[in-house]
């Protein structure tokens, strides 16, 4: 029996936006590459959103409305968006780099799920991850007991799509040993995978529609550097932080609201807190505040989805525990963030808040004086 959306705490790309996806299937008849679920200006389209206008089915669908606007879900460079297209269309692989918290992996599932009709078939990229994560395993029981059938067999997701004609994502592949991301090279390579134990019937070639986007962040370059022979099977595409701070702030308002529906509540924090908390993460994520004054960098990544992290906390807090100021809460959060991989950050954090908090604070604005005067929340 299928699930509700009550059923699971985060829904699938392919179930949230399943409306919008059979929407696009039908309203845009053009050419399509082998395989895919959607055209590539589809998929531009759900990603990126229909600009404001309602697009138009051709003839009337049962259980589709004659017109739909598509929001965008990716706050960013719609060319961006449509050089990811491209390359998925063609014969390498996608490797989406940038910040920690650019949305990286909502980017991938969202195109893994317009192209392929799920974004499911993941392997996430730890230093734990073996080769058998990305080719196949087996299932031992079977195989003692029946030898090297196809029924013992326990593919990856990459075969698994590679036998469906499906997109496959490989999240943070530079966690993984470089031997371990080697074993993409072959599949790019010659879009087929053998397993030798299985004879004849052991080859399994890549069907219309299969492509690999990985993901990795630049905080971890270094950590198991890809081969030049890996790196030639991708095109890269940099994710920057989102550039325009009103898109940032709806941004956090939109997933923050959605974590706390999933709890049955209203997202209890006002704009005002909301932009004084992405102005913070921005000054202090730059080294540079919004008039231009010097701020001392802390370690961590102050990124977008951090601060839908803290926002979604103070919901929570406001909701289940009775707080009616949220602004009293976000120093405390705020200093939670900051100190994540450096002690000595909450240092650098009080800096700014004598510094470019109380230049704000002195200019009269009342929610920065309130924040000013909870300094002492950040200790000494």
């Amino acid at each position: 029996m299928p699930e509700s959306a009550t059923d699971v705490q985060i829904e699938p790309a392919e179930r949230h936006h399943a409306g919008e996806l059979a929407f696009l299937a039908a309203q845009d008849t053009g050419p399509r590459p082998p395989g895919w679920a959607l055209t590539p200006r589809a998929v531009v389209t759900f990603i990126a959103g229909s600009g404001g206008e309602r697009l138009r089915l051709p003839a009337p669908v049962d259980g589709l409305p004659d017109t739909l606007e598509i929001p965008a879900k990716f706050v960013g460079d719609r060319s961006l968006v449509e050089r990811c297209v491209v390359t998925l269309a063609g014969e390498r692989g996608l490797l989406l780099v940038g910040e920690p918290g650019t949305a990286k992996s909502m980017l991938s599932e969202l195109l893994a799920a317009a192209v392929g009709g799920t974004g499911a078939l993941t392997v996430q990229g730890t230093a734990g991850t073996s080769e058998e994560h990305l080719r196949y395993g087996w299932n031992y029981a079977l195989l003692l007991a029946q030898g090297p059938v196809p029924e013992a067999l326990a593919p990856s997701p990459v075969l698994t799509a590679m036998r469906t004609g499906r997109i496959a994502r490989v999240e943070e592949v530079t966690r993984c040993l470089p031997e371990v991301q080697d074993a993409l090279v072959s599949i790019l390579s010659d879009r087929r995978m053998s397993v030798p134990e299985l004879g004849d019937e052991g080859t399994f070639h890549a069907r219309p529609g299969f492509n690999v986007i990985a993901t990795a962040n630049l905080r971890d370059r270094g950590v198991s550097e890809m081969s030049a022979a890996l790196k030639r099977r991708f095109n890269f595409e940099v994710v920057p932080p989102i550039a325009d701070p009103a898109a940032e702030v709806a941004l956090v308002r939109d997933r923050a609201g959605d974590a706390l529906a999933r709890h049955g509540h209203a997202l209890p924090v006002d704009d005002a807190v909301l932009e004084a908390l992405v102005t913070a993460f921005r000054d202090l994520r730059s080294g540079t505040s919004a008039e231009g004054w010097p701020v001392e960098r802390p370690t961590t990544v102050l990124s977008t989805a951090e601060a839908v992290g803290v926002t979604t906390s103070l919901g929570l807090q406001s909701a289940y525990l009775g707080v009616t100021d949220p602004l009293s809460l976000l120093p405390g959060y705020l200093l939670g963030a900051v100190r994540k991989d450096d002690p000595e950050d909450q240092g650098r954090l009080l800096a700014y808040w004598d510094s470019t908090i109380r230049h704000r604070a002195e200019n009269g604005a009342r929610m920065w004086r309130r924040l000013y005067e909870l300094r002492h929340v950040l200790g000494e």
